[in-house]
């Protein structure tokens, strides 16, 4: 492997913005973006548009046209595969490319790749560089490295709530807190995960589609955590199922007719198994990942929130505040759970901005739970 020098490192800058562009088009697979330069100009360009379809590489390559790539430097997100997949390796394209180096911004932690499309490249001649911004290439490709390593799905919170912290009044309403304009933004997020979570109390209580309005690249699934299959025939969810799937996922007490009765409905169920509620969330989102879910928003409620935060489970937070103060000391706060006994314990959000949607401001963050957990 040979040495990354500072002329890399603005073509790196220009394959991860590339890579971007594959936000929620090709998930489960990662965000891949790769520039072709020869004798310091950029000659051919692409990335990973979508799920089955070319892959990076091979989208710059055909980008460079006729172009000879002898001496040219190849420079993409994230290794090259090396297996057959949906699509051939893309290692054999770069073979008969013939290009004199590859610049690689991270390994690829995927089990039929893990360094093999490195060794490829590097036995037939070429030069190989690794590790030229890594960091980056991590935090663009953060969620797909956590199912990848942790067999989970990346988790993103989500919560409105009034300047004094409220997520609803102490009778449970809450419609509307946010402004019209940070709504849409939610419908957006929406629309670049796989599924939408909230617990059964949030389904009770606000009847609420979950679907994104005016659709994203990606449909989510509407998933209820509800241990005792309590969702009623009569919700807004099971009305419209044909819209997008709706999963229920149960403990292993929950009344066989309900479950029934949801199946019949067209709900899939998933009977969570353990003896309290962290264990069966444990179960439920192994399941979702092994499913292919890379993003799932969690809308709340603040129980479920809670759960999920002490676990350490959330990944990412947009916090939208709105300048209306609802008072009472029996109103719902964002995030319930176990919380810290001490304030030096609180988790401090890294990467964080602040914007205005209407008259609510959304903080956007990371926790960070998922890099301390070795992933």
């Amino acid at each position: 492997m040979s040495a990354a020098s500072d002329a890399d490192l603005p073509f790196m800058h220009r394959a991860l913005q590339l890579a971007q562009q594959g936000r929620g088009h090709v998930e489960p697979n990662p965000m891949v973006g790769c520039v072709v330069v020869k004798a310091g100009e950029v000659i051919g360009e692409g990335y990973h548009q979508k799920f089955g379809g070319p892959h990076a590489e091979v989208n710059a390559l055909a980008n460079c046209g006729e172009a000879s790539l002898e001496g040219s430097t190849v420079y993409v997100t994230l290794e090259p595969c090396c297996h057959h997949g949906k699509t051939p390796p893309c290692t054999d394209a770069l073979l008969a490319a013939k290009p004199a180096r590859v610049v690689v911004a991270m390994q690829d932690p995927f089990p039929k790749v893990q360094g093999g499309g490195l060794q490829i490249l590097a036995a037939a001649g070429m030069e190989v560089c690794v590790g030229v911004l890594g960091d980056e290439a991590q935090r663009l490709n953060a969620p797909y490295l956590k199912r990848q390593r942790q067999g989970k799905p990346w988790l993103i919170a989500k919560w409105a709530m009034t300047l004094d912290g409220k997520l609803a009044t102490a009778n449970g309403s809450s419609k509307w807190i946010s402004s019209e304009e940070a709504r849409a933004e939610v419908h957006r997020i929406r629309g670049l995960c796989d599924g939408v979570m909230v617990g059964s109390g949030t389904a009770k209580l606000d009847d609420p589609l979950l679907t994104t309005r005016p659709p994203g690249p990606r449909t989510a699934a509407r998933i209820i955590v509800d241990s005792q299959a309590s969702l009623s025939e009569s919700s807004r969810l099971i009305k419209t199922i044909d819209q997008a799937p709706v999963i229920v996922a149960t403990s292993p007490n929950a009344p066989p007719e309900r479950l029934e009765r949801l199946q019949h409905a067209g709900c899939d169920v998933i009977a969570c198994p353990g003896n309290d509620h962290v264990a069966r969330l444990d179960f439920l989102l192994d399941e979702l990942a092994q499913r292919g879910m890379t993003n799932i928003l969690v809308e709340g409620g603040s129980q479920l929130l809670g759960l999920l935060w002490d676990n350490r489970q959330i990944d990412e937070v947009y916090a939208f505040v709105a300048p209306k103060i609802a008072g009472g000391k029996e109103a719902i706060s964002p995030i319930g759970g176990q919380g810290i006994a001490s304030m030096e314990n609180a988790t401090q959000l890294t990467r964080t901005n602040v914007k205005t949607y209407g008259n609510t401001i959304c903080v956007h963050g990371f926790t960070g739970f998922t890099d301390q957990q070795g992933s």
